[in-house]
């Protein structure tokens, strides 16, 4: 296993960690999240310390921040692109795409740093279990390099089976609703990543060509069609159910398929026979830890939905404002009663 490869594919895998927390930064109005409520007439004036301060509530990002942040994440987003489009140059399917699904970790670093929250120990257990399978799957596997382009005859069966699996999960998904679908619908879409991929690889394999064959080639067309397609499907996925339901469909689908790619296509081979079962108890560590992590807040988006809480002045028997004790989990649940 090349260790450029490894370094280029984390790097491709921070950088749109890195593009999703900002994003995300991005997509938040002034206030979203925060326990702001609407200004009312206050009888008593605004000096009295039982009534709203307005001036304690914390805001959301600036529109000049926020625009900032979508800057950034776009060019992070297009760095991410170049640095996969040159791991897959120099490195083979099997071991680029797998490595992809170390996105979900540096998303917990990053957005925890972001917006100042904490994880939890079932967040460490997943994230040490992901990385542990990650390292487990690929040390067991231990991929070869194969070529740098594939046969111009194995396209074709290739894509008829890429195009078959994709229709009959759609169909499939068009049975089912809720979490099933948005399973159903995250595997098609990693099964057109994982081929978005390979096609990817074909083309930085000409590059040495010039760039009038790339032009000229179909597949550089057909990289941009996929990963077009790619992307709609996974946005339906989002749409029909939970991060929860989609996102181990998705990791665990694009790193299969990318396999099955790679041997097909590129000729790249994993070690078999007794290393199936340490392989398999990676898969399997890959799944549990992608579940517990698509279910933390770090991850799945209410780390900007639900900030973490801070103590607020109240007034006290004496009329002096103290600091409250930060609200729980529980008593956030619980409605005031009148």
């Amino acid at each position: 296993m090349n260790a450029l490869t490894v370094l280029l594919a984390l790097l491709a895998a921070c950088a749109n960690a890195a593009a999703s927390v900002l994003m995300r930064r991005a997509a938040m109005e002034p206030g979203q999240g925060h326990a702001a409520t609407e200004p009312k007439d206050d009888p008593d004036g605004p000096d009295d310390p039982d009534g709203p301060d307005s001036a304690d509530e914390p805001s959301g990002p600036s529109r000049r921040d926020r625009r900032l942040s979508w800057l950034a994440g776009a060019g992070l987003l297009a760095g991410s692109a170049v640095a996969q489009a040159a791991a897959l140059a120099v490195g083979s399917l099997s071991v680029v795409q797998p490595l992809l699904a170390s996105e979900l970790l540096f998303m917990l670093a990053i957005g925890g740093a972001v917006f100042h929250r904490r994880p939890g120990r079932t967040t460490w257990l997943s994230f040490l279990a992901l990385a542990a399978g990650l390292a487990l799957f690929l040390g067991a596997a231990a991929p070869s390099a194969g070529r740098a382009t594939a046969d111009a005859s194995r396209w074709f069966p290739v894509a008829v089976g890429v195009g078959c699996a994709v229709l009959v999960l759609a169909v499939v998904a068009r049975l089912v609703r809720a979490a099933p679908r948005a399973a159903v619908l995250g595997l098609a879409s990693a099964v057109l990543f994982a081929a978005t991929a390979a096609l990817l690889k074909e083309v930085t394999g000409r590059i040495p060509e010039g760039p009038a064959a790339l032009a000229a080639h179909w597949t550089t067309y057909a990289t941009a069609v996929t990963g077009l397609a790619a992307f709609g499907l996974l946005q339906c996925a989002f749409r029909a159910g939970t991060l929860v339901a989609s996102q181990p469909a998705l990791t665990l689908g694009d790193a299969l398929t990318s396999t099955a790619l790679g041997w097909a296509l590129f000729g790249e081979h994993i070690a078999l026979g007794a290393r199936v079962l340490p392989e398999t108890a990676g898969v399997a560590l890959i799944a549990a830890g992608t579940v517990g992590l698509a279910r933390c807040p770090e991850v799945s988006g209410e780390w900007d939905a639900r900030p973490a809480p801070t103590p607020r002045p109240v007034a006290g028997r004496d009329g002096r404002r103290r600091e409250a004790p930060a609200a729980t989990e529980s008593t956030r649940a619980t409605p005031e009663r009148a």
